[in-house]
């Protein structure tokens, strides 16, 4: 029961942090800011305009399915690419150190999507309730 607690919180934690990112992008500053951020007047990201849609709702959604505990590795997979850009795209220049704007940060949410997305769900989550009401109905 601890395991499954202590899976909960990682997994509420970093859907809040991922939500808050999302919402900027989305409403904070807005698409157009976001877009602008992304494109050659900012961090010049490729394909600025789907990097800053593809950002803003696979944090959203994604925090939210974290939270809930639903398609955990897909939702890591697709965060952990948005990471991957984050930090080829952003951070690669400025280091490693969070503080110098580095990686450092989005390496330590590609390594708690790991150990939230492919390890053992825990209760209390969607997933694992999903898997037991199958397995119920397999027997049945």
């Amino acid at each position: 029961m601890i395991g499954s607690l202590a899976q909960f919180l990682a997994r509420l934690i970093l859907g809040i942090i991922f939500i808050a990112h999302g919402w900027q992008k989305l409403v904070t500053n807005g698409m157009d800011a976001t877009k602008a951020a992304f494109g050659p007047a900012g961090m010049d990201v490729p394909f600025p305009e789907f990097a800053a849609y593809y950002a803003t709702w696979v944090e959203l959604i994604g925090g939210i399915m974290l939270i809930i505990g639903l398609l955990l590795p897909l939702v890591a997979v697709l965060l952990i690419a948005d990471m991957i850009g984050a930090i080829v795209f952003v951070h690669a220049d400025a280091g490693f150190w969070n503080l110098d704007g580095g990686y450092e940060w989005p390496l330590a949410l590609i390594a708690a999507l790991l150990a939230v997305g492919f390890t053992s769900n825990g209760r209390v989550a969607a997933d694992s309730y999903l898997v037991r009401r199958r397995r119920r109905t397999d027997v049945v």
